[in-house]
């Protein structure tokens, strides 16, 4: 048999085939690309919303059912199960996403036991002669319970809880908020 070379004609046809698979095929990737992008927010945003929950939660002194790690271990947990059975893709998005949240400095949960962060904070204030910030308190009861690391957000929770309760007082200076116990407000006005 002869080796016919193809005809022109074939060969645009596997051409225009192979562009149009190709065109289709960049086209799946972006509408992936775009789908797992807002999916990965959509983590981002629940895998926060559970960090200040969980904070709250400290901060009000309760115990959470579900420790943040166990929530962290899998690849999963966080992705609402509708989404669990869209895409493979997700999940592997979902583990990656994990790893950087897992890397930030969180807040370690309270032990029996332990005073809270409301009870550590007010102390902290009694024996100061001025009023603090967040920021302040945060750093002193940082460097006074190394075991125990905290961030300026579960501070300023723990410090507004203890305005609502009456314990401390807030005020501003400018665009700053300083916190005083309530005991030391008294005993200045009264002077």
């Amino acid at each position: 048999m002869s080796k016919n070379p193809p005809t022109p004609s074939i060969t645009a046809d596997y051409a225009q085939r192979v562009t149009d698979d190709l065109s289709a095929n960049r086209s799946e990737q972006e509408r992936v690309r775009t789908e797992l992008a807002r999916l990965q927010e959509e983590l981002v945003r629940l895998e926060e919303s559970e960090q200040v929950l969980t904070k709250m939660q400290e901060v009000l002194g309760t115990t959470p059912k579900q420790t943040a790690k166990k929530g962290k271990g899998s690849k999963t947990a966080a992705v609402p199960a509708a989404r669990r059975s869209n895409g493979r893709a997700a999940a592997g998005k979902a583990g990656a996403a994990t790893g950087r949240k897992a890397s930030k400095k969180a807040a370690s949960p309270k032990k029996p036991g332990e005073p809270t962060w409301l009870e550590l904070a007010a102390a902290h204030l009694t024996g100061q002669s001025e009023p603090k910030s967040a920021a302040e308190v945060s750093a002193a009861l940082t460097e006074a319970h190394p075991e125990r690391p905290v961030q300026v957000t579960v501070v300023r929770n723990a410090l507004e809880q203890g305005v609502a309760q009456g314990l401390l007082v807030r005020s501003k200076q400018g665009r700053s908020v300083f916190y005083n116990p309530v005991l030391a407000v008294s005993a200045q006005s009264g002077s």
